[in-house]
């Protein structure tokens, strides 16, 4: 009889264990999504959760994956690092197997070390930090967007080939991803013989007076601005630049290619210009979906959302081609089964890129962004 408590014991130990872990045989599969989901990178965030609620109900409605329902559970973590590390924390005790997100470069950085101990993949549409796939610390991290390198070399292209300008201030917002993308962008302008660097400054997020680096923008001569940043920040700059009549040229990246952008600056917001992911809109799976969000919640989606779509189809994806939830098979199949998303077909390389994602430039005409061909 003892003998029988004691495995019977063993045995529920055991089971606990696998479904702490996201490994029990039954019962919905949990997968995380990370982001803001308030505060002012919200608009960034909410888009992502809202694509993985779609794509979720959508393949629960048809029965799940490997016969039981998938559940989702959502984290805000402000897109900030401090908070990042709590929600990746979180997710892990409640037993996710896989996570969408996290939105910010910094905040994935802060919650992959987590993720990685715990032997939990996450799928970013928009962490677009080099290092994050580059360094080769996070082997659990993947990412449906091309990196800061791509992306500032679009601009960097865009500025000197297409506009023509040869004197660029670059600015910063001092974090890891706009950082990170100005640094490239000095990286190739400085060698360009064309081009010079009259400015290379980092801004202090949240400020209200941006006027001292734009003192510093007019006293240097620069035909145009390429800013690494967000759309808060982007927009302040810009309206001080017009008021003060200023003929400077504004470039900046996907933190600032959104609505929210547009609204806050206003007037001011016309003619910027800004590299995003390419528009996908013909793409069947892309018009679906934009549909299945129009249907669901009234209106056309935020940023990031194809690329949330994306990540979220490729995961669902992995766990159907691995039959399990087990973390070496499911990062096995993201690296070699394409799936069909409204980016195109993908997989991810070794370090955890997307194939075949890019960039594209965008301007803000007539109170929207349009793609530029």
């Amino acid at each position: 009889m003892k003998k029988i408590i004691t495995l019977i014991m063993v045995l529920l130990v055991g089971a606990g264990f696998a479904f702490a872990n996201g490994s029990s045989e039954s019962g919905p599969i949990k997968i995380g999504v990370a982001g803001p989901q308030s505060g002012d990178l919200a608009s960034y965030g909410i888009p992502t959760a809202k694509a993985a609620q779609i794509v979720v109900d959508e393949v629960n409605a048809a029965g799940g994956v490997l016969g039981r329902q998938i559940e989702l559970v959502v984290e805000d973590d402000v897109c900030k690092p401090e908070v990042a590390t709590n929600t990746a924390s979180k997710l892990v005790g409640e037993g996710v197997v896989g996570v969408i997100g996290h939105i910010c470069s910094g905040a994935t950085k802060a919650a992959m070390g987590t993720y990685n101990e715990s032997k939990i993949p996450a799928i970013s549409p928009s962490a677009t930090n080099p290092a994050l796939t580059q360094s080769g610390d996070y082997p659990n991290f993947f990412r449906t967007i091309a990196s800061d390198d791509a992306q500032a070399r679009t601009e960097v292209d865009f500025v000197l080939d297409t506009l023509g300008l040869t004197k660029i201030a670059v600015l910063h917002d001092k974090g890891d991803y706009g950082k990170g993308l100005a640094e490239f962008a000095k990286k190739f302008l400085e060698a360009d013989s064309r081009a010079e660097v009259v400015l290379f400054e980092g801004i202090t997020p949240g400020a209200v007076d941006y006027s001292a680096v734009i003192n510093k923008i007019k006293s240097s001569g620069a035909q145009a601005v390429i800013f690494g940043g967000y759309h808060p920040e982007a927009s302040k700059i810009v309206g001080q630049m017009k008021k003060r009549k200023m003929d400077v040229v504004f470039v900046s990246d996907d933190g600032v290619k959104d609505d929210t952008f547009i609204k806050v600056a206003g007037e001011y917001a016309e003619g910027v210009y800004a590299s995003g992911p390419k528009d996908t809109a013909g793409n069947p799976l892309a018009k679906k979906y934009e549909k299945a969000h129009q249907d669901k919640f009234g209106e056309a989606p935020g940023p990031f959302y194809q690329n949330a779509v994306s990540a979220t189809l490729a995961l669902i994806n992995a766990i159907k081609v691995a039959e399990s939830t087990d973390y070496d098979a499911v990062t096995n199949a993201l690296r070699t089964s394409l799936v069909d998303t409204p980016l195109g077909k993908i997989k991810f390389d070794d370090r955890g890129d997307a194939i075949g994602v890019g960039f594209a430039m965008y301007q803000v005409q007539n109170g929207v962004y349009v793609e530029l061909k």
